[in-house]
């Protein structure tokens, strides 16, 4: 296993310009984030099918839930995160959802109609909670173990293991669904997850070697022998979210994921009327092009994660990685409230999921590199959960207001044009505090 591993890290040194020392930690970083994303859309399509069976009436409500139970969730997360080693809470946290999957396993194969309905929506929410929660623990360490150099260097790469992960767990489900049936797929959800509960613990041991390797490139990081993984964060139960309305650095980091939820949510909701209008009650159609559109945003995220985004954040800066997505924005809505027709939907669709996958998203989260360790696991959390499912709520109510009043599809589109353009000057800002956190080689903005 050693030689195989130092043959995959050498390789992978030459192909995107990693450092002595980084090769490990960056295949497993990879290989976890595979997993991760791997084990949440082998289930993915089973909470969507809930949805749907659940009627629009009731869909508004299981949102609402989400949001409560990210409210609920947080304190407790970050209640383990005090007072547990890195190394522990991070396993810890994806074998309970590991654990819950082979409990809603059980209870499915022995419920009642009645009672499946019930526990369907709860799976609803949960795995809507899973979802955001498992992906903000990844990047949470990985956040922890790549200094902002290293970051902007390979966030890139390691994102490619979500998109693969993605792809082969869509794979799964469409291949066994018919096998096992949807309550199957989650014992292997659980499998996949319990498999990223070791890829989590082998990069655990590469700390020192990434913290060697940012020495030798001149970041600061006098810490570079020091083992963080043994070590409890401490702190209160809710910094996160103190933390995060103190600092307007977090506080930016928040509201940017705001105007990205809330923005998404306006699109989703167009492309829902747009693709109504155009196809009716053509629901096989319909299906075709939305299996289409996630076909060529798979692609086109592959292609940029490969050969884009690790140059961008590299020559550029993290702040014109951040500022890519609302440029667009501005463009896509504009060009819609012209044409609110559904080539230009599509396009605009598949343009803007493939940027955020493929840059937005690796620079939101060098954002964290220069931030202290609590800041990482509770602020981060906090934002990634709570704030991203808020910006879901206000999204889709302000949507529905505006609608009520009149708006139309053009009118709709329009008004996220002056939406995006604050965005815009929200990312110049937080790139520019990053770089002056960067220069200072670490520590929370005052």
């Amino acid at each position: 296993m050693t030689s195989t591993t130092n043959g995959l890290s050498a390789r992978l040194r030459a192909a995107v310009g990693a450092r002595d020392g980084e090769g490990a930690v960056l295949l497993w970083s990879t290989a976890y984030y595979f997993l991760v994303l791997c084990a949440y859309y082998v289930i993915r399509p089973i909470r969507d099918d809930i949805g749907a069976a659940s009627g629009a009436e009731n869909l508004a409500w299981l949102f609402t839930g989400t949001l409560a139970g990210m409210l609920l969730a947080h304190p407790l997360y970050t209640t383990v995160v005090a007072k547990v080693t890195r190394r522990r809470f991070v396993s810890w946290a994806d074998c309970f959802f590991a654990l819950n999957l082979v409990a809603f396993y059980l209870y499915f194969r022995s419920a009642d109609p009645a009672q499946a309905i019930w526990a369907g929506r709860i799976f609803f929410i949960w795995t809507s909670v899973f979802n955001l929660f498992v992906v903000s623990v990844f990047w949470s360490l990985t956040t922890d173990l790549f200094r902002p150099g290293q970051g902007k260097r390979l966030f890139g790469f390691v994102a490619v293991g979500g998109t693969l992960g993605a792809m082969l767990g869509a794979t799964i489900t469409s291949s066994l669904v018919g096998v096992v049936g949807g309550v199957g797929l989650m014992l292997v959800s659980a499998v996949i997850l319990e498999l990223a509960v070791q890829a989590a613990l082998v990069i655990d041991k590469h700390e020192g070697a990434m913290r060697s390797a940012a020495l030798a490139e001149g970041e600061r990081a006098s810490d570079a022998t020091r083992d963080t993984s043994k070590e409890v964060i401490g702190g209160g139960i809710l910094d996160g979210i103190k933390h995060t309305f103190s600092s307007p650095y977090l506080f930016g980091i928040a509201t940017l994921i705001l105007f990205y939820t809330i923005s998404s949510t306006f699109l989703y909701f167009q492309q829902a009327d747009i693709v109504a209008a155009a196809f009716g009650d053509n629901r096989d159609e319909r299906t075709r092009v939305f299996a289409n559109m996630d076909l060529i945003t798979n692609g086109l995220t592959l292609i940029a994660q490969l050969f884009l985004t690790g140059r961008v954040m590299k020559w550029l800066g993290v702040g014109a990685a951040l500022a890519f997505l609302p440029v667009l924005t501005m463009l896509g809505f504009g060009i819609l409230g012209i044409a609110p027709v559904l080539s230009v939907l599509i396009v605009f669709q598949v343009a803007r999921r493939a940027g955020n996958f493929a840059i937005q998203r690796p620079g939101r989260e060098a954002l964290f590199t220069v931030l202290p360790r609590t800041d990482k696991y509770k602020a981060k959390n906090f934002s990634d959960t709570f704030v991203y499912r808020l910006g879901d709520q206000v999204g889709a109510w302000s949507y529905t207001g505006m609608a009520v009043f009149g708006l139309g599809a053009s009118g709709l589109a329009f008004t996220m044009v002056p939406f995006a353009a604050l965005w815009l000057l929200l990312t110049v800002w937080l790139g520019r505090s990053y770089a002056k956190l960067e220069r200072a080689g670490s520590g929370a903005p005052k």
